[in-house]
């Protein structure tokens, strides 16, 4: 009898990257190819420059992210992330 190992993708999530660590501030809302929206208890600066890590589909990439908005009221407010060129990480 064969085993066969199944890899399930899971579900999709972006971290911050701090000093090249990963850091779990943000709740997906929505991922796109260009854009992440995110939940997070910290209110970054419009224009504000950060670097994320993308998992999705069992993969992992590097991404530079500008703040480009925030939408909804405070107690549900939605970031959005413009995401730049990846690289795997």
């Amino acid at each position: 009898m064969a085993w066969y190992l199944t890899v399930v993708p899971g579900p999709s999530r972006v971290l911050l990257l701090d000093a090249n660590k990963p850091v779990d501030v943000f709740d997906l809302v929505e991922l796109t190819d260009r854009i992440a929206r995110v939940r997070s208890a910290f209110l970054f600066e419009l224009g504000e420059e950060l670097r994320v890590r993308v998992e999705q589909d069992g993969r992992q990439f590097d991404a530079p992210a500008r703040v480009r908005a925030h939408m909804g009221p405070d107690a549900e407010k939605i970031t959005e992330l413009e995401l730049g060129e990846r690289t795997p990480s």
